[in-house]
C-alpha cells in the first residue's frame, strides 16, 4: 500500500505573544505541540509521512522547522515563511538551496488587511523566483479571496500552487455560492492543487457531522479530480473540532465511493508528487 502522507499539519512552542490568533476560545492550542506529540497523533491513524507548515511569519521559525525535519523521518517536507515581497527573498532562498525538506513557502494573505493582496506587484514578483528553487507555493486565503486568486495564479503559469484548506468556505452556514462558482474556475488552472484539510474547523466545531461536509467535498473532487487533491489534518488545530484519528477516520469513509487508486492519490501519492517528498525536485503536473 503507498504510504499516507499528512499534507498539513503545524508545530509550536507555545508563546501568547507569538501566536495571538489563539484566543480564548482556543485553549487547546494554547500549549507546545511538538515531534513528539506528532508522532504519537500520527500512530493514531497510520500516516507514514507528513508535512510541516509554518504557523509564524518569521524566518526563525522556518528554520526551526528545517532543523526539527532534519531529525525527522516522520517529517518528509516543510512548507515555511520567507519575506516573498521583499528584496531580501532571493539572499533567503540562496542560504536555504541546500535544504533538501524546504518543498514550499507560504504567506498568511488570509489575514492581510487588502483583500487584492495576491495582485501586489512586489509580491508577484518574489513569486516569480520560486520556481527556480523548485519550491511549491501554498495559497492560504479565505473564500473572499478567491476573485483576486484566479488572476493572481494566471500570472504564473509555470509555478505549481497548492490551495490550503479547500480556500475555507462556509460550512458552518451551509453555503455553498460563491466558492462553488470560484473554486471550480480556479481548478481549471491545470498547476494548481487543493488540500482536503482545515474543514471541520469551519464546520460547527462542536456539532459538525460529515454530512456537513460532504457537498464541499463533492465540489473539489469534481472540480480538482483525485489526481489534483491532497489530504492534510490542521493538526492541531483540527483540536478544536475533532480528534486526529476521527478525522482520518471520516475523510476515509467520505471517500469511500471512489476507487482503491483514486484513494491512494488523495492520501499520499499527490502530496509525494507535488512536493517532491522522495527528493526529487521536480514537480510535473497534468489536468485531470
Amino acid at each position: 500500500m503507498p504510504e499516507r502522507i499528512d499534507a498539513h499539519h503545524h508545530l509550536w512552542q507555545y508563546d501568547r505573544r507569538q501566536y495571538a490568533w489563539i484566543n480564548d476560545a482556543m485553549k487547546p492550542l494554547a500549549r507546545h505541540f511538538l515531534p513528539a506529540d506528532l508522532e504519537e497523533a500520527t500512530s493514531t491513524a497510520g500516516i507514514q509521512g507528513t508535512v510541516v507548515v509554518q504557523a509564524r511569519q518569521c524566518l526563525d521559525e522556518t528554520q526551526w522547522l528545517l532543523e526539527l525535519a532534519e531529525q525527522s523521518s516522520l517529517i518528509r517536507g516543510v512548507v515555511g515563511w520567507a519575506p516573498i515581497a521583499t528584496p531580501d527573498l532571493q539572499g533567503v532562498l540562496e542560504e536555504w538551496r541546500s535544504e533538501k525538506k524546504l518543498v514550499g513557502l507560504r504567506h498568511v494573505v488570509q489575514d492581510e488587511p487588502d483583500e487584492q493582496f495576491l495582485l501586489r506587484r512586489e509580491f508577484n514578483t518574489g513569486i516569480c523566483q520560486l520556481k527556480k528553487y523548485s519550491l511549491v507555493y501554498d495559497i492560504l486565503i479565505y473564500e473572499k479571496h478567491l476573485p483576486a486568486a484566479i488572476p493572481f495564479v494566471d500570472r504564473h503559469p509555470n509555478q505549481v500552487f497548492v490551495l490550503d484548506h479547500i480556500a475555507k468556505p462556509p460550512i458552518r452556514e451551509h453555503c455553498l455560492e460563491p466558492w462553488n462558482k470560484n473554486i471550480r474556475e480556479l481548478a481549471r488552472r491545470p498547476n494548481v492543487f487543493c488540500k482536503l484539510s482545515g474543514m471541520v474547523t469551519e464546520a460547527d466545531w462542536v456539532n459538525w457531522r460529515p454530512a456537513d461536509l460532504q457537498p464541499y467535498l463533492d465540489v473539489v473532487l469534481e472540480a480538482f479530480g483525485p489526481r489534483r487533491l491532497m489530504a492534510g489534518s490542521d493538526w492541531p488545530v483540527c483540536l478544536l473540532a475533532t480528534t486526529y484519528a476521527r478525522w482520518w477516520t471520516t475523510l476515509q469513509e467520505l471517500l469511500r465511493p471512489l476507487s482503491a487508486s483514486e484513494r491512494d492519490l488523495i492520501l499520499g501519492e499527490v502530496a509525494s508528487q507535488v512536493y517532491s517528498l522522495t527528493g526529487r525536485k521536480s514537480v510535473p503536473w497534468a489536468a485531470s
